[in-house]
């Protein structure tokens, strides 16, 4: 066992152009935030994005760096519809890969268990087989001969995860509502990159919480980055919600004035700039 803390900025000279990366969250909440400003201050592009699309996507997007977008949807939650990425994708920055919920959690956990698809009824008699004519469907060799969607792995190069609190090992906690997938994400990927608020001793992970909490595993994990507000702004229940009101600036202002305002330092500037007030 060995420490595997780093910075953001490590975690991201790990990552080359062409990858397929996984971005851990949901919407608008417990986005690797910080991980994915690392990345937009690095020279890595012509990605293939693979995340339930929020924020992260949105920037991605806005700044040229994604060339497949692979996801079921793409909100701010609180805003139906993220407008950084809904503009790049009406200007068609890039190819995208639209599946349902249901097939986008199976593709990982195909993904994670190192299988080449998983069949599941999501998607039969709906236009995802329409949009996607590259999906097939396999029929069960059992007596009920059903067909099912082959839902393809969705197999990662790397993935970015953002979680309450983690030790030095790689072990990550959520404390949260909802895991978010992230420990598929984890699993899926050959390297995968954690952030956290916080991180403690081992022994304190579950001395206040069950260890069902413990969602990431070490043994999945190639660095940890202890991030406070790692996930800004998107929510990361119960360390804090949402900012609202950052996230209506980031949705009205246009890509190139936010980047310079917000994107245009390190994380200390970053949080100096929010602290200016939008």
């Amino acid at each position: 066992m060995s420490d595997k803390t780093m910075t953001a900025d490590e975690a991201v000279s790990r990552l080359s152009s062409g990858m397929t990366l996984g971005i851990g969250g949901w919407g608008s909440r417990r986005k690797p935030m910080a991980l994915v400003r690392a990345l937009l201050r690095s020279d890595v592009t012509d990605l293939t994005v693979v995340s339930y699309g929020g924020p992260d996507v949105g920037m991605l997007a806005a700044a040229g760096r994604i060339r497949r977008l692979v996801t079921a949807f793409v909100t701010l939650d609180s805003i139906p519809l993220e407008p950084h990425y809904r503009a790049a994708r009406e200007r068609g920055a890039f190819a995208l890969t639209e599946i349902d919920e249901a097939m986008f959690m199976w593709g990982l956990h195909a993904a994670a268990n190192r299988l080449p698809f998983l069949p599941v009824r999501a998607g039969i008699g709906s236009d995802v087989m329409r949009v996607n004519p590259g999906l097939r469907t396999v029929t069960s060799p059992y007596e009920d001969g059903e067909t099912f969607v082959a839902v393809p792995a969705l197999r990662l190069d790397a993935a970015l995860v953002h979680v309450n609190r983690a030790d030095r090992l790689g072990n990550g906690q959520y404390l949260g509502p909802d895991p978010y997938f992230d420990d598929l994400f984890c699993e899926a990927a050959d390297t995968a990159y954690v952030s956290c608020e916080r991180i403690v001793d081992t022994a304190e992970l579950t001395k206040a919480a069950a260890p069902q909490t413990l969602l990431v595993k070490r043994h999945t994990v190639t660095g940890v980055v202890e991030a406070p507000g790692g996930a800004h702004f998107t929510s990361c229940a119960p360390d804090y919600g949402r900012d609202e009101a950052f996230q209506k600036t980031y949705a009205r202002t246009p890509w190139p004035q936010f980047a310079a305002r917000f994107l245009a330092g390190d994380e200390r500037a970053y949080r100096s700039a929010v602290g200016e007030g939008t």
